[in-house]
Formats: structure tokens, C-alpha cells, sequence
């Protein structure tokens, strides 16, 4: 059976059962040797969708919510804690069976002895045996399903589907893949982190294996032994990695999500091909401000920059609904300024960026460092603020700004949805439980304290009570307008915090002890 990847551009939801279908395939066809679709190095392509609703729900917009201008009699909220649901529940509203006993310790020589049957073959032949996947399962050893359903996101089979798909149910328990999607993998990664299946010691090692024969630049993510990776977590977002020079202005050969490095900008007054209407992710440091423009971030997803005279990397998680400003000029005394890259994979969602010169992976929601060089060095990534605004209230707030130039430096045009509304109906790919406290695509802008508080304050809730005259306030951090987006201060002295908007299913599965302000 034949291992295959589906067609590359941009992060992609994974096929419907019914897809699967009609690309039937029964060939052996060498993982590496696949060629996207969608990009080409003459043309830094939008990325693809799977599908394009007609309509965006209110939840998933991240366009800046018009505030309500119903008065409030609340002036001061306070932060309330995560209570824990009775049963975990999925981004869907599905809940999830509770999960068997768990094994511990090292897997048994047998299983450990046809896992590297199943791989050798995988290695020789690019393709999948059906008696060594029967063999893997047979074992009964719950924690082997992280390897089937990584093998799993790579299929295009018919036939590995069933297959995949019988021995999970196996492994897993016959009803406990009705997560009510159509998407087999989806559902059963949902399902595992939910339960939050242990691995197993060599799980690393497999899981490398198998990933670097789809993508071998990611060769070095799997290499250091003492990464705080969560390997559980990581999957692939359907592109390959972005590994080009700095400075480079054109995309890759096979296909990755490409950054801008130091594109240039044009004065505000010069900006009037971007629509007043239009999102624009806002930044300023050391009095100079600058606008990212959605439309160009939803396609490159990635910003190394100058601004305020500080060195900035950017990133952009469009399933996460996250602009995050990182300074990567803040790191030790001898470890070069790090280059932001995307790397091609997710974890529980969220986009995988790594520096460029040391291979090293991080965390793209807190700017911790995960594995390689930067891991051992110990570096966190301090973040500056990013509002998002709609282009219109942001340069009037800022008349000195600036905005990317139009073709991006690239030589490009940019449609104004990229995405096409590809993630108004909740997240695409597995994120397992989620917090029920707010529906999983509310935006919130979150805030995360010196001493690791994190707090949550809806957005749309948070400028009701701001235009109505109240006051957004807790913990010690107060919400201001700016532009028609938001950013925090410290009530004590008026001094800025780091604040970014993102989606609560994201915000809390990171943060999940994050307090929730509520007025």
C-alpha cells in the first residue's frame, strides 16, 4: 500500500473519507518524491483551501468586531478561574468516551521488534505493509496508536484508510472514533490528546522516521534527545519547510509558506491600496509604528523585520487567529539574532517556527525555545504588542506609520481573502479538548503577567464596556483602545504590557490556567 502525500499549499485540511475515495491508490510512491501543486518558485501562491464556506460565522471572523453601544453599569471585572468540564468535550461539541487504563514504561521487545519491521520496510520501499501494521496492533498496547495515526495523516489509500482505521478502532475501542467528522485522522488525534495518551520512549525516534522521509529538513527538529517538544501534538500543516536564506524574495521549489524579510514599506498616505476596512495587525516600538496587512500575513505567515530600531520576527498562526511580535535581537550574549521560519508543522494547531541558523525549534505561542542550540542556551523570546485594527482607525491613531508595500516585496499581488473563510467553521486540524468557558473561535486578546499569570478578556466584550465608558480591568492590567483594536497597560503606572488577539480554543490550550475576565 502506498504511502502519499496530498498536494501542498498552504495549511490544508486533511481529506474527507470521500476524498480519500476518489484518489485511490494502490502503487508504492516515494514520499519525498511528490511535487506540490500549488507553489511554484516563480510564485509565493496563496495557499489552497479544502473548502470555501459562503458565509463567515461571527465567531471565526477575525475582523474587528463592531463594539456594542449598549451602556454597562461595570466598570472593573475580576478574572475567573477554569472550572473543569464533567467530560472532555471536542472543538465540535462532541464529547469524548473516558479514556482506558494506561500502560507504563518501556514498550515489549515484540512490539518494539515489528515497529522496526514496519519502518524498515517503510525505508526500503516507500510503502506500507499490511501484515506489519496488523502486527504493530496485535500487541494491544494502546500508546501504538500515535504511531498508526501518524501514519495515518500521510495516507491516501483507500485501502490504508480501512486499514488504519479497523486497527485504531481496535487499539482504541470500537465506538470511540465518533468525534462526527468526517475525517478519520482528525477524529482519532482528537481523541488521543484528549485522553492525553502517554508515549512511549522510542516514539521520538519513529516518529522521525517517518516525517523526515516526507520532509528530510526536518532532520534536525527530531535529532536533539532532550527537546520539550510535545511529539504528541505534532503533526503536519500540509506544507514543507521554509528554508530559505534570509533576504530571499521568491517561494520554494516544493512548496512552504515563504516570510517576508525586511520588506519594504511606503508611508500611511501612500497605503490607499489597502482598504480602510481591511485588518491590519499593528506595531509599535520605540515610537515608530507599522501596519502588517491580514491579506498579506493569512499568505505568508512569517515577518523577519526592523522596527524602532529593534529586530523583530513575526508570526502569524492563521488557524490560531495569532499575530505575535517576538524581539529576537533580546537573546544571550553570543547567540546570533535568530530568523523566523515556518517549518511546515503544527502542535495541537498551532504553526511550528524555528530559527533558521540553529535549526531550533520554538514555541510559536510563548517564544520558548524547545530543541536544538536555543534550547540549550535557554532562550525565551520577549514579545512587543500587536493590535489588530481595521487599516482606517489605525493610521489615524498613528499618522506616522508605516504599511507594507503593496507587492510585498516579492513582486506579488495579494487577493484580500487568501483563505477563502478556510477556518470559520473551528479548527481544521486536531486540537482535542477544548475549554467550554467561551465558544472555541471568540477572540480574545490575552496578556501574560511577570509572575506567569495569563489573562483572557473577550474582545468583542471588552470594547462594548470601553465605548459604553467603562473600564477593562483585572489582575492589575487594564485594556485601552487603539485604533479600534485593543492593547493592555499596568493600572499602577501606565506602562505597556505584551498583549495579542488569538482564538480562546488557542489562547487556552496553551494557557489552560489562564484566568477569564468577564464584566
Amino acid at each position: 500500500m502506498a504511502l502519499v502525500l496530498w498536494a501542498c499549499g498552504g495549511e490544508s485540511a486533511p481529506p474527507t473519507t470521500a476524498e480519500v475515495g476518489a484518489s485511490l491508490t494502490t502503487s508504492a510512491v516515494a514520499a519525498t518524491s511528490t511535487e506540490p501543486t500549488s507553489r511554484t518558485s516563480s510564485e509565493a501562491a496563496t495557499p489552497e483551501v479544502t473548502t470555501a464556506p459562503s458565509e463567515e460565522t461571527t465567531s471565526a471572523s477575525t475582523e474587528p468586531a463592531t463594539p456594542s453601544t449598549e451602556p454597562s453599569t461595570t466598570t472593573r471585572a475580576e478574572a475567573t478561574e477554569s472550572s473543569s468540564p464533567t467530560a472532555a468535550v471536542s472543538s465540535s461539541g462532541y464529547e469524548f468516551p473516558p479514556p482506558p487504563q494506561f500502560p507504563e514504561g518501556p514498550i515489549s521487545d515484540g512490539l518494539r521488534s515489528d515497529l522496526d519491521t514496519f519502518f524498515d520496510l517503510l525505508e526500503a520501499e516507500r510503502r506500507i505493509g499490511r501484515e506489519e501494521v496488523i502486527a504493530v496492533a496485535s500487541h494491544g498496547d494502546v500508546r501504538s496508536a500515535w504511531v498508526l495515526s501518524d501514519v495515518l495523516r500521510f495516507a491516501n489509500s483507500v485501502e490504508l484508510h480501512e486499514l488504519l482505521g479497523a486497527r485504531l478502532q481496535d487499539l482504541l475501542g470500537a465506538d470511540s472514533l465518533g468525534g462526527g467528522t468526517p475525517d478519520l485522522w482528525k477524529d482519532a488525534t482528537d481523541l488521543l490528546i484528549a485522553w492525553d495518551l502517554p508515549d512511549f520512549p522510542e516514539y521520538r525516534e519513529y516518529k522521525g522516521r517517518l516525517f523526515t522521509l516526507v520532509e528530510p529538513g526536518w532532520e534536525p527538529f527530531f535529532s536533539d534527545p532532550e527537546a520539550t517538544i510535545d511529539w504528541r501534538w505534532l503533526s503536519w500543516g500540509g506544507v514543507f519547510i521554509d528554508d530559505r536564506p534570509l533576504g530571499a524574495t521568491t517561494g520554494c521549489p516544493r512548496g512552504c509558506i515563504p516570510s517576508l524579510d525586511d520588506p519594504p514599506v511606503t508611508p500611511a498616505e501612500d497605503g490607499g491600496w489597502y482598504p480602510d476596512d481591511g485588518v491590519v495587525f499593528g506595531v509599535t516600538i520605540n515610537g515608530e509604528s507599522r501596519a502588517y496587512p491580514k491579506n498579506q500575513m493569512e499568505v505568508h505567515e512569517m515577518v523577519n523585520d526592523t522596527l524602532g530600531g529593534r529586530r523583530i520576527g513575526m508570526p502569524y498562526c492563521t488557524l490560531c487567529g495569532s499575530a505575535q511580535a517576538y524581539l529576537t535581537d533580546q537573546v544571550p550574549a553570543g547567540v546570533q539574532t535568530p530568523v523566523l521560519r515556518t517549518s511546515g508543522l503544527l502542535s495541537r494547531s498551532n504553526k511550528v517556527m524555528y530559527d533558521l541558523n540553529t535549526k531550533s525549534v520554538f514555541d510559536t505561542f510563548t517564544g520558548e525555545a524547545l530543541s536544538g542550540p536555543l534550547r540549550e542556551a535557554g532562550v525565551r523570546l520577549s514579545q512587543a504588542t500587536v493590535v489588530s485594527s481595521t487599516w482606517g482607525a489605525w493610521k489615524d491613531a498613528h499618522p506616522d506609520t508605516t504599511i507594507l508595500a503593496e507587492d510585498g516585496g516579492m513582486g506579488r499581488s495579494y487577493p484580500l481573502d487568501p483563505l477563502r473563510g478556510r477556518d470559520d467553521h473551528g479548527p481544521i486540524f486536531p486540537v482535542g479538548d477544548v475549554d467550554t468557558r467561551l465558544g472555541v473561535q471568540d477572540l480574545v486578546v490575552g496578556v501574560e503577567l511577570e509572575d506567569g499569570t495569563t489573562i483572557a478578556f473577550p474582545r468583542q466584550t471588552a470594547l462594548s464596556v470601553i465605548d459604553a465608558g467603562g473600564e477593562v480591568t483585572a489582575e492589575g492590567v487594564r485594556l485601552i483602545k487603539d485604533g479600534d483594536g485593543l492593547r493592555a497597560i499596568m493600572v499602577s503606572d501606565g506602562s505597556q504590557i505584551a498583549s495579542h488577539q488569538a482564538f480562546w480554543f488557542a489562547w487556552s490550550q496553551f494557557w489552560p490556567d489562564t484566568l477569564l475576565w468577564s464584566p
